[in-house]
């Protein structure tokens, strides 16, 4: 039976700390026991801060040099986003970061123009769906989530093109009915596993942050959710349980044909 564990970090940020936050997310990377993915929240290295120019770094850079480091000694997949400058331009890169130090990226889509982000960081235009153990993971960040074409199966109506959604974010606790409503919404409609890993705690703009990171499986049921304190959690999440569900309600076979231009 094919299963991947998952670990999910909910955490405070110190505020556009890059190096308190590497010290105090090693400290709980380390706690974790058996683990195969690590999960890390929407910016980790700085929190949801709207000043690259000072902040961001290069795939060269420390950040990125840490999450291979860590990821080769614990011999996990270590994801996550932060801020990165490439050719003049800043992104909100999440890295899935391999063991052996091969990684693959996705630049966020949908940028948050209600704080700005717009103004400082450049738009992803492709996804990134990954592999491991006979799962395929698509990779997306925070304001993703409120937009279901970008994480729409695509494909033959015969085939599903991944089993995991995962969003890492910063998302506010004001606006938590809507993160917890369309995670449950994307996996129903995508017959996924959706995993959302948030923040707590306020951040440098005195915005509160409840967390509610959530694992959600392919009816909408929550099998895991933590509001307001941080957490490390580890879960396993099964393929033949999620294929069994799609081959009891093969509903995805009806789905529209499209692709995103």
């Amino acid at each position: 039976m094919s299963q991947l564990t998952f670990s999910l970090i909910q955490t405070q940020l110190h505020w556009e700390d890059k190096t308190a936050n590497l010290q105090m997310l090693q400290q709980k990377i380390d706690s974790i026991g058996f683990t195969e993915v690590v999960v890390l929240p929407e910016m980790f290295s700085t929190g949801f801060s709207m000043r690259p120019q000072q902040l961001a770094e290069t795939m060269q850079g420390p950040t990125v040099q840490w999450m291979q480091a860590t990821a080769a000694r614990k011999k996990i997949i270590l994801t996550g986003s932060l801020m990165i400058e490439e050719e003049g331009r800043y992104y909100n890169r999440l890295i899935w970061m391999l063991p052996n130090g091969q990684y693959g990226y996705y630049d966020k889509r949908h940028l948050f123009a209600f704080a700005g982000e717009d103004q400082h960081y450049a738009a992803g235009n492709k996804r990134l769906i990954a592999s491991v153990k006979g799962f395929r993971i698509n990779l997306m960040v925070c304001y993703d989530l409120r937009f279901p074409v970008w994480a729409r199966q695509q494909g033959d109506s015969s085939n599903t093109e991944y089993d995991i959604l995962m969003y890492v974010a910063n998302w506010p606790e004001r606006r938590s009915h809507a993160w917890r409503t369309l995670l449950q919404a994307r996996a129903i409609e995508n017959q996924c596993y959706v995993v959302g890993v948030n923040r707590v705690g306020h951040d440098g703009n005195n915005i509160y942050h409840s967390g509610n990171s959530m694992l959600v499986d392919a009816m909408g049921e929550v099998q895991f959710e933590q509001a307001h304190d941080e957490c490390i959690h580890t879960c396993v999440l099964s393929k033949n349980t999620l294929d069994e569900v799609r081959s009891k309600l093969p509903f995805l076979r009806d789905r529209d044909a499209f692709s995103i231009l």
